[in-house]
């Protein structure tokens, strides 16, 4: 069993998506980060860098319980327990693995800053918004480029598309028309379409008077 600690950010539904598209069985425990639950001892006890998402697999690789935090990390720990989304040839790998990296060092952590200055800065700071919109801007660029020779960022569907779906997800957060990206949006399409993705985009669902707090299994 998988104990998923998480919330619902793009990096945290990386991993929800890569369970269900796997058909892991696991428990969902919501971490609010807008509360400062990823500070408790308890949770820093699995993630000492106090960041969502995180996981604990009871089945780890020598049948120990492991913990693991960072969210390309997990998905590539996850493809290797399953045998899943991930080439088996080494260059389908390599390509795949490359692409994930571009992610983890420019999707995310890019649009998490045009996140940042566009809707949650206390003041406006242009010099940061251009900065970050331009840069923005000309990752999506790459990212149409490479749509339009290969339909998924690898060869084949894989971690690299679950990774960077849910940061596009959040296009209208940073401001772009997909339109203007023909490439990106037929992949956005292709990949929102699959009832794994739909599920994991679901995780964590939204609390309710009806739907207490505590931890779902999925």
């Amino acid at each position: 069993m998988i104990e998923l600690y998480t919330w619902g950010t793009p990096n945290g539904r990386k991993v929800s998506v890569m369970l269900e598209e796997c058909g892991l069985a696991y428990n969902v425990h919501r971490i609010n980060i807008g509360a400062g639950e990823q500070f408790a001892p308890d949770y820093m006890a699995i993630n000492p860098n106090a960041k969502i998402p995180s996981i604990v697999d009871t089945d780890g690789p020598d049948g120990k319980p492991i913990a693991m935090m960072e969210s390309g990390a997990i998905l590539i720990y996850l493809s290797a327990k399953t045998g899943k989304l991930l080439p088996k040839d080494d260059r389908g790998k390599y390509l795949a693995l490359q692409w994930l990296m571009f992610q983890m060092g420019h999707v995310g952590p890019m649009f998490g800053q045009v996140h940042h200055f566009v809707r949650n800065a206390k003041e406006q700071v242009p010099y940061a918004i251009e900065r970050y919109v331009k840069e923005k801007d000309r990752i999506y660029g790459v990212l149409n480029k490479r749509l339009g020779e290969a339909k998924y960022l690898a060869d084949e569907y894989s971690i690299a598309d679950i990774a960077t779906y849910p940061w596009v997800a959040r296009h209208e957060w940073h401001k772009t028309d997909l339109n203007v990206y023909p490439n990106v949006k037929r992949w956005f399409d292709t990949i929102g379409a699959r009832p794994a993705v739909q599920r994991g985009m679901a995780v964590p669902a939204p609390v309710t008077p009806s739907a207490p707090a505590s931890p779902g299994t999925r």
